[in-house]
């Protein structure tokens, strides 16, 4: 075989083994580049000019949102996550208790979280990656319990039912039953409670978080580490009635590097996936910055929840699900070590400052500890380890998740307001995404009345289920 380069085709600047009018020696330079390096294909830009799918924010909402849409069609459509911030220290995701569950008072929410039950069941078959070890998110069955006072009962029945009828395992417990099976409760303000017996308890953020981005990174799911700081749009004439009217079209992003430049990225739709900042991404985009359809703005807004360590050598066993007081404080297992997950919701009107990630521990002893202790006396003598915080997405008018496109902006989609459900609703949150944009409708779940409209129509899909 002849390796050596004819002389005439080597030199000349428009041959046929050369591009029209290329520079010899910067074709040399780049071959010395290659030899050097052992780069064998141009490094690609830091932020692509173009893709078919933006998504903006790198949680597991938007990781789960690139898997079902590459997943589909892994070579006939681009996607592109963009995260600000990739080692995801006030990332709602990594900062949250983990905890899957089925009980909820809207049926679409126990849809959601049965499929993520499902999802999580097989998970080997849906994100293991050739060469690299199957995914595991550590899950932990033990259930979730929730503690009803007399008040509070018929409304536990009712959700039961819905729940057992939509295929969770969920067994009522009367309050004679809940002292034979879990000796270690005071149940005094206890008249029932609801005990999942399938599916429910807890998982690893972080473990699923980094599965799914090892899934899509071999489906070829492109990451740019920025931030969206605009939009660009373009004029479009729509059909009125028998006229027509022009409208602001969503063309593309402007994307802030780490060094400050700013780079155009043109989409064909984009998904805010932004978490607690959605409402920042959304009024970019001019929602509730505008007139009629843009009127009523994103209702989404950060809300600042501590996550309390607290170890008790002699405190519920393995036995012991996630359990929810009556009064909102909730605890788990954490290992078995006899450390343990614990904290509460506080009141409307004592929300914490969301400027920073700093603790209250003054909260654990005025508000959190008197609970725990009253409900589970062997907290009497627990010690607190230690503490984080970490942000809801929370939906400041019905509790409840934010899904579909905007009606004015049509390429604009939400995945947002989960209210601290995000983490176990994120994978059929992400499938329905995939179901809307490329099937036209869903197919799976039917989520439509969670979509934005429900804002503009005043038809709240109120969710009371919330810890």
């Amino acid at each position: 075989m002849n390796l050596v380069r004819p002389m005439s085709r080597a030199f000349s600047t428009k041959g046929p083994g050369t591009r029209q009018g290329r520079d010899v020696w910067n074709m040399l330079k780049e071959e010395f580049d290659i030899l050097r390096t052992g780069r064998l294909t141009p490094m690609e830009p830091e932020v692509p000019a173009e893709t078919d799918v933006l998504i903006i924010g790198g949680g597991i909402m938007g990781n789960s949102a690139a898997y079902w849409l590459k997943q589909r069609n892994p070579k006939g459509l681009t996607c592109t996550v963009v995260e600000r911030d990739p080692t995801y220290t006030r990332s709602s995701t990594m900062l949250s208790v983990g905890g899957i569950r089925h009980q909820f008072r809207c049926p679409e929410n126990v849809q959601m979280s049965l499929f993520t039950s499902e999802f999580l069941r097989n998970i080997r078959e849906h994100l293991s990656v050739l060469d690299m070890d199957p995914p595991d998110v550590q899950f932990n069955p033990q259930g979730y319990m929730f503690l009803a006072s007399e008040e509070q009962v018929d409304q536990l029945k009712e959700n039961v039912t819905m729940q057992n009828e939509l295929g969770a395992k969920v067994h009522l417990l009367t309050k004679n039953r809940l002292a034979q099976k879990f000796p270690w409760l005071n149940l005094e303000g206890v008249a029932a409670g609801s005990y999942g017996i399938e599916g429910e308890g807890w998982f690893d953020p972080y473990l699923l978080t980094r599965a799914f981005k090892q899934k899509n990174l071999s489906l070829g799911v492109r990451y740019v580490t920025g931030e969206v700081v605009g939009f660009d749009t373009k004029d479009e004439e729509l059909i009125v009635g028998t006229g027509t009217r022009t409208c602001k079209y969503l063309k593309g992003a402007q994307i802030r590097n780490q060094t400050g430049e700013v780079h155009s990225l043109n989409f064909c739709f984009t998904v805010n996936c932004a978490g607690a900042w959605a409402s920042e991404v959304a009024a970019m985009a001019g929602i509730g910055q505008g007139i009629n359809e843009l009127s009523v703005p994103l209702p989404v807004e950060p809300r600042k929840r501590y996550v309390y360590v607290v170890h008790c050598a002699d405190g519920p066993g393995l036995e012991a699900p996630l359990t929810i007081d009556n009064s909102g404080m909730y605890f788990r297992r954490e290992g078995i070590a006899g450390n343990y997950l614990c904290g509460s919701s506080p009141e409307e009107d004592e929300e914490p400052e969301v400027n920073t990630l700093n603790v209250d521990y003054e909260y654990y002893n005025d508000c959190v500890w008197p609970l725990l202790a009253h409900r589970i006396p062997k907290f009497e003598n627990s010690k607190l380890r230690s503490a984080w915080a970490g942000f809801y997405d929370y939906n400041t008018v019905d509790q409840n998740c934010i899904l579909g496109n905007h009606p004015y902006h049509r390429n604009f989609f939400f995945m947002n307001g989960f209210s601290g459900h995000g983490i176990q609703q994120a994978v059929a949150a992400g499938r329905a995404l995939m179901e809307l944009t490329l099937d036209n409708g869903y197919k799976t779940i039917d989520l439509s009345r969670l979509e934005f409209n429900r804002f503009i129509t005043c038809e709240p899909c109120v969710e009371k289920c919330i810890v």
